[in-house]
């Protein structure tokens, strides 16, 4: 692995790195993203918050919010899988957006990136809701990832209240432990207003991923459609994905 850009800003230090084909992201050591413009299928967890998109039909996920950009890699996999009408990204740290920017090429049409903190961004939003929203806001703790807004009550109905009745919530946590304590699980408004709920892993990784949709769904039927896309097909040797996927 080469590194081909660095800087430190104050006590932050960033890296892009590049691994064969892909470019990496680190901040202060800590694995944010990883892209290839070949092969979108990274075989980690952003795979994982991708898939939820397929348990819907592309054309009904038009209007997406990022929380959490890192280098964008999940950006630019919907935008090669279902090419949404419009993503917003909410980053706080501006180094982010610099390199997902000029690094990972997020530079299409119909996304938007804003330097913002993210609690204060939904508090202040007030335009039309969206089809997805996936919270991946992490930052570091002593080396090691860590969420940086605790998945509580508050924050899982001003998530939900931002999306559309049939829309759905992906959230990226440390651990099973972490999703089974969340609000999701936990809050009964909020169960009443989830119709499915799924946890996605990746057996390399430790994160769970949470994915809690405004309509009925199955795991067969995302496997079914995953099994579909050739770059998705774990028969076919050319595929990364690697994933877990059970009804919460």
């Amino acid at each position: 692995m080469a590194i081909m850009w660095e800087t430190r800003q104050g006590d932050t230090h960033y890296e892009v790195r590049t691994a064969g084909g892909s470019r990496r992201l680190y901040t202060n050591g800590v694995f944010h993203s990883q892209y290839n413009p070949h092969n979108p299928i990274t075989g980690n967890v952003w795979d994982l918050l991708l898939l939820p998109v397929f348990f819907y039909r592309p054309d009904e996920i038009k209007r997406i919010l990022m929380l959490g950009v890192g280098g964008g890699a999940v950006i630019q996999q919907l935008n090669y899988f279902i090419e949404p009408e419009e993503i917003i990204g909410i980053e706080y740290d501006p180094v982010h957006i610099d390199i997902a920017q000029r690094f990972f090429n997020v530079t299409q049409a119909n996304v938007s990136l804003h330097r913002a903190d993210a609690i204060e961004w939904l508090e202040n939003y007030n335009g039309p809701k969206f089809d997805m929203i996936i919270d991946d806001l992490f930052g570091e703790v002593d080396g090691e990832p860590s969420r940086a807004v605790e998945a509580t009550n508050t924050w899982g109905r001003r998530l939900f209240s931002n999306v559309t009745k049939q829309g759905m919530v992906v959230s990226n946590f440390i651990s099973p432990k972490e999703l089974k304590a969340s609000a999701y699980i936990q809050d009964r408004l909020l169960k009443s207003r989830i119709k499915s709920a799924f946890t996605l892993s990746n057996p390399y990784y430790e994160n769970a991923v949470g994915a809690f949709l405004g309509i009925e769904a199955t795991s067969k039927q995302l496997r079914q459609r995953v099994q579909t896309i050739p770059l998705f097909n774990t028969r076919q040797k050319v595929s990364k994905l690697n994933y877990r996927v059970r009804q919460l």
